[in-house]
């Protein structure tokens, strides 16, 4: 029988450093990052509640896209366009993750005028250009305009940080990128693989049409279909202009290029 050796004092040591410490940094890093605020709700939509759970998802998602992600919203008493408040705001509060005036992607809620404004800049600005920021606008639009305000700033952060790993220029709304249909074809795939597999290991087919058909009784009998006319109605549809996104990019005052969209609500 072998005994086990006894740890020695500087190996305990060790171990009990592990231990304690292991758990701790990562937590400590995680509240460090959740302290910065990306969050400024000047025109009080949301509870504190919200603020703070908002703010940690944007952190969060910051931090894995290298990005800030910030929300602003503002009764704008000065009725600036929404275009400008979000560029005044970048050039004061100079946000971003990797630097002062850095990497972000802004969402300015002006409720004077009921508009919206999402901007890219840097970063941001590659990855949620002009066309991916007018999808982010309309897709929260309803939301904003039933007050559903937490809903439509969660989702404003969801749809960006999947657009800042999507590579510039690929259409986000493409089938080939949503989780369901990679799920769908996965499965697709492997019941099909499964299938042929079952199959070859089933035995020899010997039973064929001919087996049970009396040849002499079966016959195929004519039939004969005419075609006579078409006839196509057409409807003018009448477009729907209002909260139509646009308003584009720019160039704020401080000389920091952007994309840009905006939109009522």
């Amino acid at each position: 029988m072998i005994k086990k050796r006894p740890l020695t004092a500087l190996a305990a040591l060790i171990v009990l450093i592990v231990t304690l410490f292991a758990p701790i940094l990562p937590m400590s890093s995680a509240s460090a990052a959740e302290n910065k605020n990306l969050i400024y709700d000047e025109a009080n939509l949301l509870s504190e509640q919200d603020r703070n759970e908002l703010n940690a998802l944007a952190n969060q998602y910051s931090a894995e896209r290298q990005t800030d992600l910030i929300i602003y919203t503002t009764n704008n008493e000065e009725q600036k366009s929404d275009k400008l408040l979000t560029e005044e705001f970048y050039d004061d509060q100079a946000p971003g993750y990797d630097k002062p005036h850095g990497n972000t992607v802004i969402l300015t809620l002006d409720m004077y005028h009921r508009k919206m404004y999402v901007a890219g800049f840097y970063k941001g600005e590659e990855y949620v250009d002009n066309s991916r920021a007018d999808k982010i606008t309309a897709k929260i639009a309803p939301e904003l305009t039933d007050g559903n305000y937490r809903m439509a700033f969660e989702k404003f952060l969801n749809l960006s940080y999947e657009y800042l790993d999507l590579k510039p220029g690929v259409n986000p709304d493409n089938i080939l990128f949503k989780t369901w249909f990679q799920v769908a074809a996965s499965l697709a795939v492997g019941g099909i693989v499964v299938g042929v597999m079952m199959y070859r290991s089933g035995g020899r087919v010997t039973v064929n049409r001919s087996t049970y058909e009396d040849s002499e009784n079966s016959h195929v009998i004519d039939h004969q279909d005419r075609y006579i006319r078409t006839t196509v109605t057409k409807t003018k549809i009448k477009k729907n202009n209002n909260n139509s996104g646009g308003g584009g990019g720019g160039k704020t005052a401080g000389g920091h290029s952007h994309s840009g969209s905006s939109r009522s609500f």
